[in-house]
Formats: structure tokens, sequence, C-alpha cells
């Protein structure tokens, strides 16, 4: 059983098409990120980075004491091993899906977030760094859009670096980027958003939050945060 500690985000949707795709067994257990429930003291004990997702398995491989892991990559990475699904034991297609899997972590998520961040949450509108963050993720569009000329996903067959990156470009638009300018992203798009895996893990999201995470009174928890952890029910 894999316990998923969980919000309705795009790092979060990660590890739901996993444990979909995979069929494995796991229940959710929310943190909303709006009332400040990630800095409870029992969530810091597994995610002391204070970010969903996390994950305890309470049947890890060796047979020991259940294994915490933080990092939406390194769950990721934990449960493609766990269960010998979508990341290949050979040495070359395991370093492409690899390689992909860290190009999200490092460049299209936080991009993106910024871009969400300066174009849609910052109370005063900076038109450099919107337009910085606008285009840098559409720089990293191009780069995607690029390796997925003549390939049907990011490191030959369907793997964790498409599930990765994926719900990174569901929120497109509100990017202020269109997919018909990315031919073989938006192509790559339609196909990964029509697994029925995915499809279920969408709609996991909508039973657990319907509710816009970012609000007025949830911005200060969210983006206020200094070196102190604000107190919980802030």
């Amino acid at each position: 059983m894999i316990e998923l500690f969980y919000w309705t985000t795009p790092n979060g949707h990660k590890v739901t098409i996993f444990l979909e795709e995979a069929e494995v067994e796991y229940r959710i257990t929310p943190v909303n990120i709006s009332e400040g429930a990630q800095f409870a003291p029992a969530f810091l004990a597994i995610s002391p980075n204070n970010r969903i997702p996390a994950i305890i398995d309470h049947a890890p491989a060796d047979g020991g004491a259940p294994v915490s892991v933080f990092e939406s990559g390194a769950i990721l990475l934990y449960l493609a091993e766990k269960t010998g699904r979508f990341l290949p034991a050979g040495l070359r297609d395991r370093v492409e899906v690899l390689q992909w899997l860290f190009w999200q972590m490092g460049g299209l998520g936080p991009m993106a977030g910024q871009n969400h961040h300066f174009k849609q949450y910052a109370p005063e509108k900076l038109p450099y760094a919107i337009d910085r963050y606008v285009k840098e993720t559409a720089r990293l569009y191009g780069v995607l859009d690029r390796r997925l000329a003549g390939r049907e996903f990011i490191a030959g067959d369907y793997s964790i670096a498409d599930m990765a990156s994926y719900p990174w470009i569901v929120p497109h638009r509100r990017q202020g980027l269109r997919l018909e300018d990315f031919p073989n992203v938006a192509r790559w798009f339609a196909a990964i958003r029509a697994r029925p895996a995915v499809q279920r893990a969408y709609a996991r999201a909508d039973e657990i939050n319907r509710v816009p995470t970012v609000t007025e009174r949830s911005a200060a928890i969210l983006f206020g945060q200094g070196p102190d952890l604000p107190p919980t029910g802030t």
C-alpha cells in the first residue's frame, strides 16, 4: 500500500498518473496547501521541504519498515524501480528517461511555476518578470517539441519522463502559450490526455479539490514563506 500525501498541483498529478498507470494500490491523504497543512509537524517529518507530494510505502521491497519519499521526481523513480514499470532496465534507454526526467525537474517545472506566479498571482504585475518567464517557458516547449519530432513519447516508450512533463503542459493557456505553435507537443499531449489512467488520475483530483489552490487568502501562505515555518492553520 502506498500512502500518497497529495494536493491538486502538477507535481501531485505526476504521482497519481504513475499509480493509476501501474495499477498500484494507494490511498490519498490530502494536504491542503492553501490552508497551510504542509507545515504540520507530521507532514514535515516525511517532507522536510514542506512541499507535496510525498509518499509512504508501507510494503517496501526489502520487507522492512515503511519507506517515506519526498520530491516528485524521486517518487517517480522510486515507484518505477519498485514496480519495474515505465523505466527501462538497459543502460542507454534508462539514461534517456532519467535525463528527461531531470530536465523536467530542473527546467520545465520551475520555469513554468515562475511563469504562473508572475503572470497569474503576483500582486504587482512586473512586465520584465512576466516576459522573462513566458519566454523561458516557450523556449522549453521548443526543446520538447524538437525532442518529440519523429517520436511518440519523450524517451522511446511511454515512461516517467512523460508522466513528469505532461502535468506542466496542461495549464499551457495560463502560461501564455498555444499548443498549436508546438505541433509535436500538441500531438504528444493529446495522446497522453486520452490515456484512461491519466483521465482517472485527474478524476481523483476533482474528488479531492475543485477550488483554485491560489486565492487571495492563501497567497500569504503559499508565497510569503521565509526561513521560519509559519504556524499551521494560518
